[in-house]
């Protein structure tokens, strides 16, 4: 299988050039990102729990999915790529926002991301892929505030970020 690259980005989202995945997350070097949110009718959240064997963040539960753009996508096509990916579905996405983020993990990898958030809507159930995704299930926003506060060790650290200083970039029902 050939090996990931991401696309290297200045703090203004251009383009610098490209890595492979592990070198970028080894030297924590910024790059492009993306994190899908998906909800339902009822305004509720689909989240995945992240696959056992990940390289990082295993288990941690998160944003409906997640990933990074290739060279020559845009950050929908990306987006909906992935979905298709993880979750087994498409659907149609809007992109909300952007940030920059910063965050270490254990295993002496980083992640330093510009990240473009996209919402969408589903009411159906996913057809998960076990190579990237252990379990999933719908929340209410409110339930899953309460449960990073009373549990911030059962959720990845992007997910963290966006649902606390970009809470009013993914509630759809504004």
């Amino acid at each position: 299988m050939k090996e990931e690259h991401v696309i290297l980005v200045n703090e203004h989202d251009e383009q610098l050039g490209t890595m492979p995945k592990m070198e970028a997350h080894e030297k924590a070097v910024l790059h492009r990102a993306f994190s899908v949110f998906v909800f339902n009718e009822a305004n509720e959240l689909m989240l995945q729990q992240r696959a056992k064997h990940k390289y990082h963040s295993p288990l941690l539960w998160t944003n409906t999915c997640c990933s990074h753009q290739r060279v020559g996508e845009t950050n929908i096509q990306a987006g909906k790529r992935r979905l298709q990916e993880e979750m087994g579905f498409v659907t149609d996405l809007e992109e909300t926002t952007s940030f920059i983020y910063k965050a270490p993990f254990d295993n002496g990898l980083t992640e330093h991301e510009y990240d473009h958030i996209m919402v969408g809507t589903y009411n159906d159930e996913p057809n998960i892929n076990p190579d990237e995704v252990e379990s999933w299930k719908w929340m209410s926003l409110e339930a899953v505030k309460v449960d990073i506060e009373l549990h911030p060790e059962r959720y990845t650290a992007w997910f963290k970020i966006i649902f606390d200083k970009f809470y009013e970039h993914i509630n759809i029902a504004k």
